[in-house]
């Protein structure tokens, strides 16, 4: 297995602050120490040329994880290990194998164009001229950034720096990679080209990736396992059709309506009223039957401006499986 954790915690310890300038006062000479457990003795394996969706909610544990498996945070208790490596100890020979990409992080220098960053990483990775020119084409092909490379970061559009950090990650071909959150705040022709690549990168290499998103749409396209967390513990691990069809049987239809808008007894016979005003409603209905149900709709005498057709939120996932009892 390239990732083995066992039990692995992580508790932060942080001073309770009450409001007022006496309570401040009294704080300089004593304070209530407070506990908060991020992570709770969670365990679980992943072998080579897997990509995981890691879930949850915000606050769930995730990015304290991937930080524990990266080596920025010591972990409270437990064990875990990256292709052979603890983490924690900062061995260069493992930092030279794996990545992390942090989708509200910037790794890049701001006000110098994208290549400068990827040449100092090559020097702090330690890749030779020909590696770094044969990987550097490759990335830059199947970004798409050629025409970007010599522009500063901070003119970019956030999905051209995302491409631009996917690159800077990538540069030293390493073995594992840790995405968290790669498609927040992009458009959706941005996420699909993000998607794409990560897809075709994992295929090629075998590059061992662990993902965290909120965004059903990239857990979809890319993750056949996902392992779910909340509140520091692990919920579900295991095949992501089998957790969609047990917890997310149905598909979200929103439609707008023209005019007057409609009643709701109009569109009730149609599916689960999961939320309605006159002129916008959101409906539940069998995954199978979404397409069909959407077409009915179009064909029927309501007011009809737009239908959309969506995936369950993965927070509404993730909370019916911890209802349910994990």
């Amino acid at each position: 297995m390239i990732i083995q954790v066992r039990n692995l915690s992580k508790t932060y310890e942080y001073y309770k602050k009450s409001p007022g300038l006496w309570a401040s006062v009294k704080g300089l000479f004593h304070r209530e120490k407070l506990f908060k457990k991020a992570v709770k003795e969670i365990s679980f394996e992943i072998g080579e040329g897997e990509l995981v969706g890691f879930l949850g909610p915000n606050g769930a544990g995730k990015t304290t994880t991937l930080k524990m498996l990266s080596g920025i945070l010591y972990p409270t208790s437990g064990e875990a290990t990256v292709l052979g490596y603890m983490p924690w100890k900062r061995q260069s020979e493992y930092q030279k194998q794996f990545a992390l990409v942090m989708g509200q992080k910037n790794q890049l220098w701001w006000d110098l164009p994208a290549m400068e960053s990827f040449i100092l990483n090559k020097e702090i990775y330690e890749v030779s001229d020909a590696d770094f020119k044969e990987n550097l084409d490759e990335l830059v092909d199947l970004l798409d950034i050629k025409d970007i490379l010599d522009v500063q970061v901070r003119k970019l559009s956030l999905g051209q720096r995302m491409k631009c950090e996917l690159v800077a990650a990538l540069l030293h071909k390493p073995k594992v990679l840790f995405l968290d959150e790669p498609t927040i705040g992009l458009d959706v022709v941005a996420q699909k080209n993000i998607r794409d690549f990560i897809k075709q990168y994992n295929q090629k290499n075998k590059t061992t990736i662990i993902l965290t998103s909120h965004y059903m749409e990239d857990v979809k396209e890319l993750c056949k396992r996902v392992i779910i967390i909340e509140e520091g513990e692990i919920g579900y691990d295991g095949d992501l059709a089998s957790l969609i069809e047990k917890y997310a049987p149905y598909k979200v239809l929103k439609i707008t309506f023209e005019g007057e808008g409609i009643k709701k007894e109009e569109i009730q016979k149609f599916g689960e009223v999961h939320q309605f005003t006159p002129h916008g409603i959101t409906l539940r209905v069998p995954r199978e039957k979404a397409k069909d149900t959407a077409r009915d709709i179009l064909s029927s005498d309501l007011p009809v401006d737009d239908i959309l057709i969506d995936e369950v939120d993965i927070s509404d996932v993730v909370r019916k499986i911890f209802s349910n009892g994990k």
